[in-house]
């Protein structure tokens, strides 16, 4: 039988997130972002059809990064005006009973003792349903925001990304033994002081005491999760992440880093199983591939060339609109497009890829168009090449996700691809199977009662 896919619900609580200009639409309601009627009515449609998890990315700055000012961002929305992800998340607990709730918080932006206690009431609230997205953030203003002149180089920002997991993982699993809270209303004990713990964490960026306010939340522990696609990025989640986002231009490409990551995490002392691997993508749905066709140039139509590109413009470094836009983009040295001109040849033999084909192809990259039958080959295309689940974007919302929740997810379950109830238990429990907590491999694991001998008078 097949392997099932995760499913995620991909939003950003922002008016447009990836496929730009669409907000202007009559048929979704990405304007009302600010209201949280908007997303309860989201993840009631989510839970329903069974998805796994809503997953809210975020941003904390906005840099001059297309046609040399901010100005194409700010007019159309990309990605500005944005409310905290973390938010959104905890007003949305209370509308969920099974629905993983995955936020995003930088390094930068909260002090590891803070954000550790922030997870675990979460973690409380939502009975042990919260995942983490860490990142390290790429933008200068992010920097700028929060006290530097500028985004301190990506190697050290994943020696930055250690420490602060470190810090968060003797919170959260060394603080509090196993046991320490009794609850002994008779003889007037709630805890047990011999089982908390100081953590006396000294180093580059950080020095904490402890102990951890919280006491130990179900997972102790979120779900952990990163998307970073550099060596670096690859190989800090083959060490500390459960699932990392990936975005490949086709299945073959997903097999590939799907089993260099493999080799990160063997070496990082773990086995394949212990990260799953999520394909970001996006769907038109239709009752027949002429109807399908049809929507998606509808769609196509009301894209933002000038907001894609600014939007990759941001994501490569490289400010796109100071370049011809008729200009061959095999003659430009520019890291990181070589997947995206490997999708548009596979999808124009014999065209030359140029400037202004980057945000068409970055559009469409991950979309999959037809009807609930063949899309459902097409996954399963992509679940034989060793995917494990998709994250599912939006054109309209909710539009695109009830598409997808009432056409496309009960074909995925005929063929055993989506789960038709939730397991029991925590986000963790549902996704691996196993208990509530990381595994013995993971390094968070190793501060068990790690701190059971350490004096207490060293304070």
């Amino acid at each position: 039988m097949a392997k099932r896919l995760i499913l995620n619900g991909f939003v950003m609580n922002a008016v447009s997130h990836i496929h730009h200009g669409l907000w202007r639409r009559e048929d979704t309601l990405q304007t009302r972002f600010n209201d949280l009627s908007t997303w309860v009515d989201l993840v009631k449609i989510l839970e329903k059809a069974k998805f796994d998890a809503l997953f809210s990315a975020d941003i904390i700055g906005v840099d001059p990064a297309y046609k040399g000012s901010w100005d194409t961002y700010i007019e159309e929305a990309v990605q500005i005006p944005i409310n905290d992800s973390g938010a959104l998340i905890a007003a949305l607990i209370s509308s969920t009973e099974n629905l993983g709730l995955t936020l995003t918080s930088s390094i930068l932006q909260e002090h590891p003792f803070t954000f550790a206690r922030r997870i675990s009431t979460l973690d409380h609230l939502s009975k042990g349903r919260i995942g983490w997205n860490l990142v390290t953030s790429v933008s200068h203003n992010a920097a700028q925001n929060f006290g530097f002149d500028q985004i301190v180089p990506h190697d050290e920002r994943y020696r930055w990304a250690d420490e602060y997991a470190d810090v968060v993982y003797k919170l959260w699993e060394g603080s509090w033994d196993e046991g320490a809270v009794i609850a002994d209303k008779a003889g007037n004990r709630y805890a047990d002081p011999a089982k908390i713990h100081r953590i006396h964490h000294q180093g580059e960026r950080y020095k904490v005491l402890g102990p951890h306010l919280s006491q130990p939340s179900p997972q102790r522990v979120p779900l952990l999760f990163q998307a970073g696609a550099s060596l670096a990025g690859r190989s800090f989640a083959a060490r500390n992440a459960e699932g990392t986002y990936i975005v490949a231009q086709s299945p073959e490409g997903a097999r590939r880093q799907i089993e260099e990551t493999n080799r990160y995490l063997v070496q990082a002392g773990r086995r394949p199983g212990d990260l799953k691997f999520i394909q970001g993508m996006s769907f038109v749905v239709g009752s027949t591939e002429e109807e399908a066709a049809r929507r998606a140039r509808a769609l196509a139509e009301d894209i933002s060339t000038d907001g894609l590109l600014a939007h990759l413009s941001r994501d490569l470094g490289i400010d796109l609109g100071q370049l011809d836009p008729d200009r061959p983009v095999a003659e430009l040295d520019i890291q990181g497009v070589q997947g995206v001109v490997r999708t548009f040849e596979d999808a124009n033999p014999g065209v030359i890829p140029r400037v202004r084909d980057l945000g068409q192809v970055y559009a469409n990259a991950g979309n999959i168009v037809g009807t609930p039958e063949s899309i459902a080959d097409r996954l399963e295309l992509w679940q034989e090449a060793g995917i494990d689940g998709i994250n599912v974007s939006y054109h309209r919302l909710p539009g695109s996700f009830v598409d997808f929740a009432e056409q496309v997810v009960p074909e995925l379950q005929k063929r055993g691809l989506a789960q038709r109830e939730y397991a029991p238990g925590t986000y963790r429990e549902k996704l691996f199977g196993a208990g509530p907590r990381v595994n013995e491999r993971h390094p968070a694991a190793r501060y068990r009662g790690a701190f059971a001998k350490a004096p207490a008078a060293a304070e």
